[in-house]
Formats: C-alpha cells, sequence, structure tokens
C-alpha cells in the first residue's frame, strides 16, 4: 500500500494505517478558508496532504496572531478531538493543497482502538505546543527581520513549493506587525538576491542565505516535528 502524502500518516504502521485510510476523505483546502473556530465545535479533522493552516488567535482590537503552522507533517485539532469537540485554535488556510478529513466521532473510536495512533496524536499535540511556544518566544526576542526568515523558511518546508503566494496583509498579521513593515523588511531581502518580492507572491532564492539570517527558533522546529516523525 502507498504512503499517505501526510508525514504524520505515513510514519503509522503499515496496519494501522491501513485500518484508518477507507476512513479517510480527500477535500480541498482553499487561500483564507476557515477550518476551526476557536472554541467552536470540531466536525471533522484534517491531515493535509500539501498546503498549510495558521493556527491563530484573535484579539478584540482587531489583530490576529499566528501561534503555529500546520501541514503536510502534521493535523489540523487531532488531539483536541479525542477528549472534546470544541476546537482551541481557530485554524485559516494559509497555502492552499489538500488534506484527508475524518469525522471526529470516527477518528475516537480509531484512536481507541489502535494505540498506536493514539500515541502519535498525543505526541503531535505536544510538538504543536512546543512550536506554539517556541512563536511566543520569537515574537517577543527576536528582529522582525529574522522573524520573517523563520517563517518563509518554514512555510516553504511545509508548502513543499519555493513560491510562495502571500498579500503584505496576511504576512503582516502573521509576524504581528505593521503592513508597512512588511516592505520595510522585505526589500533588503530583496536587494540581498534572497526572495523575489511582487505583489500576492514570494518566491525563496536563497535558502542557506535566508537561514543565516534567521534564528535559533526555526531550526528548534524543524528538529522537533523530525522527533516526532522519526519516534
Amino acid at each position: 500500500m502507498a504512503k499517505s502524502p501526510n508525514r504524520l500518516l505515513a510514519s503509522l504502521p503499515p496496519e494501522v494505517f491501513s485500518a484508518l485510510t477507507p476512513h479517510l476523505k480527500t477535500v480541498e483546502l482553499k487561500f483564507a478558508d476557515v477550518l476551526a473556530e476557536a472554541g467552536g465545535p470540531i466536525r471533522q479533522v484534517y491531515f493535509p496532504y500539501s498546503g498549510v493552516i495558521s493556527l491563530v488567535v484573535e484579539l478584540d482590537v482587531g489583530m490576529m496572531i499566528e501561534t503555529a503552522m500546520v501541514g503536510r507533517d502534521g493535523a489540523l485539532n487531532a488531539a483536541s478531538a479525542l477528549d472534546g469537540k470544541v476546537s482551541l485554535n481557530k485554524g485559516i488556510v494559509q497555502s492552499a493543497g489538500s488534506a484527508g478529513t475524518i469525522e471526529v466521532n470516527r477518528l475516537r473510536r480509531l484512536a481507541n482502538e489502535l494505540e498506536p495512533f493514539r500515541a502519535l496524536l498525543i505526541r503531535h499535540e505536544q510538538v504543536l505546543f512546543a512550536q506554539s511556544q517556541q512563536s511566543a518566544a520569537c515574537n517577543a526576542s527576536h528582529s522582525v527581520e529574522a522573524r520573517m526568515c523563520r517563517w518563509l523558511l518554514y512555510m516553504r518546508d511545509l508548502a513543499g513549493s519555493d513560491d510562495l503566494m502571500l498579500t503584505q496583509e496576511f504576512l503582516a498579521q502573521m509576524l504581528s506587525v505593521r503592513r508597512p513593515s512588511v516592505s520595510i523588511v522585505a526589500s533588503p531581502l530583496q536587494k540581498a538576491g534572497l526572495i523575489k518580492y511582487s505583489r500576492g507572491r514570494i518566491r525563496v532564492l536563497d535558502v542557506k542565505g535566508l537561514q543565516k539570517r534567521t534564528c535559533e527558533c526555526y531550526g528548534t522546529v524543524k528538529a522537533h516535528y523530525e522527533r516526532l516523525l522519526s519516534s
């Protein structure tokens, strides 16, 4: 049997993945679609095959702050679905793609029957929590340039592409900065030949160059996921 495009599912023992396969339905992830609302009911759990989902917190002042990203190495609301039906985060598609979905009650039953599946979902939630903590520390301690480089590198990893469809407004929201700050930071990166920045699109040209300008948070978050997938 072919492995799943989702690395989390692909890391499961073959017999466990075979038991899940009949219950997975492939859906399209469209840019800016809201897949979950904080405090809202969970009806479907998403395992992205491609594309990226942002987990965000909305503030009363109108700001939206990203706490974590979920791509083909993770899942949206999987662990929350185990013990309850309420989402802890708002989930927004920031890069279009596709995902395997499973109905929440079905996932809960399968997790209770298949211990390796349940254990993987719990470990993934721990890694996602670590990513949220790292993001909070990064936003508080590191420069906007370092944070933008980290965000672009991680986004590239999850999307599996050098071409990222991003508006200035959306990128500013994800970085928790004002919109003009995006242009101020992106311009030197473009002049250095690291990215090509145009309206609604960023193309990564020099990965190693971006890695030199980012903070340790990129490597830390990436290492968390690699340990999860190899355990």
